[in-house]
């Protein structure tokens, strides 16, 4: 049973944003810093993975969709890749973190005071790319949780880069945001949990970050990049505006 765990996930390449997270007092004192998905596509791929891995044993990994889609890039597997960063910043990596990518699994369960048995997936328990939101509609959640074990209670995920805390049929979700991609506001968004849950944003220097993150990385697009999304220039209506159908809300009955 563990105290307390850090939870970081979509940190997408971004070194600045990572880095403030990890100084922050509550994360160096974590128990477990649990990492769900989506850590390398991103301006500063490889540094960010050997930050974490420097770690050790500390650090507990769950593969997201743009982890699956670095593979793809390199490796092959796999289909058309959306994100238009993804394939430089799969030619960044070394082999072994492409091992390290490889050998993710979908989720983790880890046993947290407070809150029990707790699920870390990326999207869903079920998929790496499926989409809830916080207005999701409970059926849409009897879906994604089907089959899930009756002894988990609280249910973590990313993918959707905005925080949140809800309840869904008796199971808690949360979803610590993005740390290097925000939707909404700029800092690197996290959640500690234990005994209970608490959303943190991390504040740093984010002018000084886009100049760093320009002038370490040589995606050719990287100023457009870091502006657009360390500075979190789509709101969170702007996200839910284009993530809501792709929850299935447009077909409910």
């Amino acid at each position: 049973m563990l105290n307390r765990v850090a939870v970081l996930s979509d940190v997408h390449g971004v070194l600045p944003a990572l880095e403030a997270v990890l100084a922050e007092p509550d994360v160096s004192s974590a128990e477990r810093l649990v990492v769900t998905g989506d850590v390398a596509a991103g301006p500063q791929p490889a540094r960010v993975l050997d930050l974490l891995l420097g770690l050790g044993e500390r650090v507990v990994w769950v593969s997201g969709n743009a982890d699956r889609e670095l593979l793809e890039c390199r490796r092959g597997g796999g289909g058309a890749v959306p994100d238009p960063i993804a394939p430089w910043a799969a030619e960044q990596l070394r082999e072994d973190h492409l091992d390290l990518l490889a050998s993710l699994p979908a989720s983790v369960s880890l046993s947290v005071r407070g809150l029990g048995k707790v699920l870390f997936c990326h999207a869903t328990p079920r998929d790496d790319e499926e989409v809830v939101l916080v207005d999701s509609r409970l059926d849409r959640w009897a879906e994604v949780f089907d089959g899930l074990d009756s002894d988990v209670r609280t249910v973590v995920c990313g993918h959707t880069h905005m925080p949140f805390v809800r309840l869904a049929h008796g199971r808690l979700v949360i979803n610590p945001g993005s740390v290097g991609m925000p939707y909404g506001r700029a800092g690197a968004h996290w959640a500690l949990l234990g005994p209970g849950v608490e959303l943190r944003v991390t504040d740093f220097d984010v002018d000084a970050a886009v100049v760093r993150v320009c002038r370490d990385s040589s995606y050719p697009e990287v100023g457009a990049w870091a502006d657009y999304f360390l500075r979190a220039r789509a709101t969170d209506a702007d996200a839910l505006a284009a993530f809501g159908p792709r929850d299935g809300r447009d077909h409910a009955p």
